[in-house]
């Protein structure tokens, strides 16, 4: 399927914000596709047997965002950034389950180049990204927002600067600098 020009997807979201509840009808089938190609970004190098598939990945997601109340959506990049969030918090969520039933040793050395695969061998390393990620909120959240939107969200380095309202230069100067930090966090002995 062909995305749908990104002025279409905005109106939609805004009429929808506004109230109209037609538009949530004709932005349904748009969005479920983008996020289904977000879920699979993280799914596609997933094992046979793993716990945690694409489309439950894209349902669960899809509800958390069209139940949210109180939301103003400004534009498509927003919408999926708020995505990304949701995304994120499910993988986590999923893989600390998986992580409190088989505890033991420390936290394994991920590559951030890896596709996640929520299994219970790659649990632990969801939740080490997560909390690592979240030391680097506390020391820089712009840097943080970057690695998550583009991480866990698959937005691009120009949506990524949409949503964060700065040049992609900007951006693809602090997500190399945020990987490098990240990575050497992940890595430590």
């Amino acid at each position: 399927m062909t995305q749908p020009p990104k002025h279409e997807v905005t109106q939609l979201l805004i009429d929808w914000s506004n109230g109209d509840k037609t538009a949530l009808d004709k932005l349904m089938p748009l969005i479920h596709e983008e996020l289904r190609r977000l879920a699979h970004h993280y799914m596609s190098r997933e094992r046979t047997g793993h716990t945690l598939q694409t489309t439950a990945l894209v349902n669960e997601a899809y509800l958390r965002l069209v139940n949210r109340k109180g939301v103003h959506w400004q534009n498509r990049a927003h919408f999926f950034a708020i995505a990304a969030q949701s995304m994120r918090s499910i993988l986590v969520d999923h893989a600390r389950g998986l992580a409190y039933a088989k505890r033991g040793g420390g936290a394994p050395k991920i590559s951030l180049d890896e596709t996640m695969i929520v299994s219970q061998e790659r649990a632990a390393e969801v939740v080490a990204l997560d909390e690592t990620l979240s030391m680097l909120a506390e020391i820089d959240p712009k840097q943080s927002r970057i690695v998550e939107l583009r991480f866990f969200g698959g937005l691009t380095i120009e949506e990524t600067a949409e949503v964060l309202e700065v040049s992609p230069a900007t951006i693809k100067r602090e997500w190399t600098t945020a990987k490098a930090w990240l990575y050497h966090q992940l890595n430590k002995s």
